[in-house]
């Protein structure tokens, strides 16, 4: 019987070697921006949000910044005395952990840590936040919801009727309570409600300047409290965007 050309063996070994050109690609760019920029600064993102870094990229434009992962970053720097391309950039790599990033910048540094001290957004909090407060809503009609959505707010929990096309709430519901972890749900009801609780914000943890080395510990962390829970997720296995600027 002659052999079907459409059986052919294929290797289960074979990987794809984008993921490598990619992070190649990511250590020149790191390598290369280190002579057009005098300072280096690492931050991490409380509550981070796509659409917030878009905008900070444009305020930035004569800046670069590096989002990916902290493994890869930190082979572009040097991770060891021994390997680093410049001196004491081994101590920025040290602290690529968590959700961070680098902001390559010739801008005085007394400029870049006022800008980044007075950023700060507000924005819907996601699931797994901590709620800031507690949210009670009164026994009675929801005026502001349309009729057509009583069974969306039914199927997130709310005690919900529909009388005369409007929405009403058959007891006092709570929606949250503070120092609590927000269900899937829960962020649903408030962004509804349009109740904002996470903010977005930048913290810068430590700064390398071009002949003057590594200076840590320059600005004070922000409270922890209220942190999202994907700003609790590791870099290394969630990057974030690498858009470039």
């Amino acid at each position: 019987m002659p052999k079907s050309k459409r059986d052919k063996k294929v290797s289960l070994t074979k990987t794809n070697k984008k993921g490598l050109l990619l992070k190649q690609k990511t250590i020149d760019e790191i390598r290369n921006s280190l002579s057009k920029y005098e300072h280096i600064f690492l931050f991490t993102v409380d509550n981070m949000r796509n659409t917030k870094l878009k905008d900070l990229r444009n305020e930035w434009k004569d800046s670069r910044f590096f989002f990916g992962k902290n493994k890869v970053m930190a082979v572009a720097l040097g991770r060891q005395k021994t390997d680093e391309v410049e001196d004491q950039l081994n101590q920025i790599s040290k602290r690529l952990k968590g959700q961070c990033g680098l902001l390559m910048t010739n801008r005085d540094v007394p400029d870049v840590l006022e800008w980044f001290k007075n950023l700060e957004a507000t924005e819907f909090a996601r699931s797994g936040f901590i709620a800031t407060k507690d949210v009670i809503l009164p026994q009675g009609p929801l005026p502001d919801f349309s009729h057509t959505i009583e069974p969306h707010l039914r199927r997130l929990g709310l005690p919900t009727s529909l009388e005369r096309g409007v929405i009403n709430l058959i007891k006092e519901y709570q929606v949250c309570k503070k120092g609590s972890a927000l269900t899937p749900e829960q962020a649903s009801i408030l962004k509804l409600l349009g109740i904002q609780m996470a903010q977005f914000k930048i913290v810068i943890k430590c700064h390398w300047t071009k002949g003057k080395g590594f200076h840590k510990d320059i600005e004070v962390p922000s409270d922890e409290e209220g942190s999202d829970n994907e700003s609790n997720k590791d870099q290394e296995d969630e990057p974030m965007d690498d858009e470039e600027t």
